[in-house]
């Protein structure tokens, strides 16, 4: 079936899907999810979701979403590819909060061999690199928790932010190079 066919004949199964036919409903669906799943496959890049539970997520969101579809003049597939980019968002965000950890690494006891002094020279450190963060724009200070606090890859924290991997690139280029230079002014005051 060429694309042309398939808009063809989505137009009219959408039309009946919408007015309550679910046979018309299954068609709509058979007929998206070769799509819906290369689509997915594309933006997920190197995250360790299946394109195939996206779609499917997709899919259960078009079961409740075509009977209160309207058409706008644009094509459906812009509509579900609208919810795609969601159900897109949301696995990006369940993945990079998602972590395994092995149960072996995972100790019953606390050890900790810290002193009085090690913990308000952490605490001092950590006041300090805070106060370096907040001299960043709330976009760079993002950028770079997510970047390098966190580890995600350029592209997880485009999709996450709303922008390009160049222009996460950039940004955090942009912050580190200003987290230098209010280091050197503090590092200039304190000597």
């Amino acid at each position: 079936m060429t694309d042309v066919d398939v808009v063809e004949v989505l137009e009219s199964q959408v039309a009946l899907a919408v007015a309550g036919d679910r046979v018309a409903l299954g068609k709509v669906l058979e007929l998206v999810q070769p799509r819906l799943k290369r689509y997915c496959a594309a933006r997920l890049g190197n995250l360790d979701v299946s394109a195939d539970d996206v779609v499917q997520d997709v899919c259960l969101a078009l079961v409740t979403a075509v009977p209160k579809y309207r058409d706008m003049g644009r094509p459906f597939m812009a509509f579900v590819f609208g919810i795609a980019s969601h159900k897109l968002a949301d696995a990006g965000r369940r993945a990079t909060v998602r972590r395994a950890y092995s149960l072996e690494t995972v100790t019953d006891e606390l050890v900790s061999e810290e002193t009085p002094e090690d913990r308000v020279l952490e605490t001092e450190l950590q006041s300090h690199a805070q106060a370096l963060m907040d001299t960043l724009s709330p976009q760079h200070r993002k950028i770079i928790l997510m970047r390098v606090v966190w580890g995600m890859t350029a592209p997880e924290t485009g999709r996450a932010l709303n922008m390009t991997a160049g222009a996460v690139r950039v940004a955090q280029h942009r912050a580190l190079n200003n987290l230098r230079s209010e280091l050197t002014n503090f590092s200039l005051l304190c000597a």
